[in-house]
Parts: structure tokens; sequence; C-alpha cells
């Protein structure tokens, strides 16, 4: 569960939340991004992929390709993100 908190904690030592932040999601926890849209840090660089442009290969690549990424643990997909990155 993307708490703001946990998102803040990874994002802020890098200088990130001065940053777009954008939020890759299957949506079926609409909480997520409703919790961190309301942080005060997070949700004015909150953005979503439309969803009309999102795909898996293509929000794969973007997160792949991005400055940082924050994974959800229990991820499967998350876990295969983080392993690209470092390869």
């Amino acid at each position: 569960h993307m708490k703001p908190d946990y998102v803040k904690s990874i994002l802020a030592p890098w200088g990130m939340l001065d940053h777009p932040i954008y939020l890759i999601t299957d949506g079926q926890d609409p909480e997520v991004f409703e919790r961190l849209q309301q942080d005060p840090d997070i949700g004015p660089q909150l953005r979503l992929v439309p969803p009309e442009s999102s795909w898996l290969g293509g929000d794969v690549t973007f997160a792949i390709m991005s400055n940082a990424f924050v994974g959800n643990p229990a991820s499967s997909l998350s876990s295969f993100i983080a392993h690209s990155r470092l390869a």
C-alpha cells in the first residue's frame, strides 16, 4: 500500500519531490492515488499515465527509464522493474 511517508522517504533524499511523480497502476486500488494526491508534498506533482496511453510494455519501459522508481515490495511487476533497472 503506497503511503505518502513511504514514497517521500525514498524521493526526498534525492530531491525528487520537486519533479513530476507518475503513478503506474492497474487500477485495483484507487485509494492509493487518492491518498497520494491528498498529501501536500506529493499531490501537486502527482500524475497518472492516461488510460488510453497505458499498456504493460509501455508502463514497464517508462518505469525502467525513469530517474527514480518506487515500487510495491509485494508486487512481482515492481520486482521485475527493479531488477531491470539494475541490469
